[in-house]
């Protein structure tokens, strides 16, 4: 149980509470012990140091871990208070971003057929001189991505739901499915909704 709780998810405010990161709680401790961030509680928005941190006890039913001498809070909220970047709007093309784009739905038909009756289509193909990035790539289910084949949506006589697009970073894009309640309190709901402006 500890190793899994170190590897849960804390998110990294900067220094003007905007997300900039998602992190470890591994990772968050070691920031914290280094004097290089604070742990923010969700509850009342105080800010705490290692010091002052580790003297909590944890509340009922909260998660916490176990040390030789005391039982530390995991912290799902930090902030580092000299760093005033905002994150990087770039999300790295990979199959599971992609699939997070486009909801795991086929951009021709609808259909959730879920992730392992999906595939990458290229809509133009690769054959045609199509690259394989964000603005030409989109989710597709078996039947729809063979019946286009190696033509384009027009030449296939279907049509795309949505065109493809370049998403701007967002925290669901860094940690795979996990959503923390006490994060809603940092993050407008444009942070989770991947159905953005194209």
């Amino acid at each position: 149980m500890p190793a899994e709780i170190l590897h849960q998810p804390t998110l990294v405010l900067n220094r003007n509470w905007q997300p900039v990161h998602v992190a470890t709680v591994a990772r968050a401790l070691v920031l914290l012990w280094n004097h290089r961030a604070l742990v923010v509680d969700p509850e009342d928005f105080q800010t705490y140091t290692w010091e002052h941190w580790s003297k909590l006890q944890p509340r009922d039913g909260e998660k916490f871990i176990q040390a030789v001498t005391v039982r530390l809070r995991v912290p799902e909220v930090v902030t580092l208070p000299h760093y005033d970047r905002v994150p990087d709007t770039y999300v790295t093309f990979s199959r599971r971003n992609l699939f997070k784009r486009d909801h795991n739905t086929c951009q021709y038909c609808g259909a959730q057929p879920g992730t392992e009756e999906l595939t990458i289509d290229h809509v133009i193909p690769r054959s045609q001189g199509g690259p394989t990035s964000w603005t030409n790539c989109v989710v597709a289910c078996v039947a729809c991505n063979k019946r286009k084949g190696d033509r384009t949506p027009q030449q296939a006589g279907m049509k795309l739901r949505r065109h493809p697009f370049r998403p701007t970073w967002r925290p669901i894009y860094v940690w795979k499915e996990m959503r923390i309640k006490s994060w809603s309190k940092f993050l407008s709901e444009v942070y989770w909704n991947v159905e953005l402006e194209q």
